[in-house]
């Protein structure tokens, strides 16, 4: 896994794990690798492992079993598309909409590339 600079490691570990889940590579009770078996998988400390599971605990997106493992939270794929939503319109669209203001392009155009 290539990481940028712009996130911390850990939240692009999360951002991978959300986006299987939306692409229904992940489903709701799937048991996710172990912290170690991860860490190994990409080549990142355990503790960073850790700390992604532990905010997608936070939110709701994955349980702990103890002595079991983690496993994809049934309401998970909900939650991840409240969140990104959520960013899209209060981060994102505000930028495409001034960058659109400042280039000239209508809503209409913007709105056929969108359905294309």
């Amino acid at each position: 896994m290539e990481f940028k600079e712009q996130k911390g490691i850990f939240q692009q570990i999360a951002d991978r794990i959300a986006d299987r889940i939306l692409q229904g590579e992940l489903v709701a009770g799937d048991k996710l690798d172990s912290v170690r078996e991860l860490a190994a998988k990409i080549g990142v400390n355990q503790n960073t492992i850790m700390r992604t599971y532990s905010e997608m605990m936070r939110d709701g997106i994955i349980s702990n079993q103890r002595g079991i493992g983690f496993f994809v939270a049934p309401e998970a794929k909900d939650i991840i598309l409240a969140q990104r939503r959520n960013e899209f319109v209060n981060n994102d669209l505000p930028h495409i909409a001034r960058q659109a203001r400042l280039l000239g392009i209508s809503a209409e155009e913007i709105l056929k590339k969108i359905e294309s």
